[in-house]
């Protein structure tokens, strides 16, 4: 079984370290390392889950997120929230994501190009992350 294989409603696990990541990582001298910033937001209860289609298109879309990118995506799912949100658009740097607010996943995710040709459907608010 390939190890890179995630099952629906799963937290996402930190990337191989054979990958390229496409931002910088955190750096673990100064800020805590991303399994320790995860296990704190899956601690909580808050964490936002990615189904196996959102990852499957992080993965062969080549979008990666650390551990900074992830708390802001927490924070914009529970704002959403608050407002009373159902299916909100994130609207992070140049990657879309549609996610299910009541059940905290991500249900797609996008980048650059892909994003003009495409009209987003049953959603009820838009969060623009900065």
């Amino acid at each position: 079984m390939d190890s890179n294989v995630r099952f629906p409603n799963q937290p996402i696990q930190p990337s191989a370290p054979a990958r390229q990541p496409a931002k910088q990582p955190i750096k673990t001298g100064t800020q805590p390392a991303f399994s320790q910033v995860w296990q704190q937001e899956l601690q909580k209860g808050e964490a936002v889950m990615f189904s196996s289609h959102a990852l499957q298109r992080l993965q062969t879309r080549s979008i990666e997120l650390d551990a900074g990118d992830l708390a802001k995506i927490n924070d914009a799912v529970a704002a959403a929230e608050r407002k009373g949100a159902r299916s909100s658009l994130l609207l992070y740097d140049d990657i879309a994501m549609v996610a299910s607010i009541r059940n905290k996943t991500i249900i797609t995710a996008m980048n650059g190009e892909e994003l003009r040709e495409h009209i987003f459907t049953n959603i009820d608010s838009a969060v623009i992350i900065k």
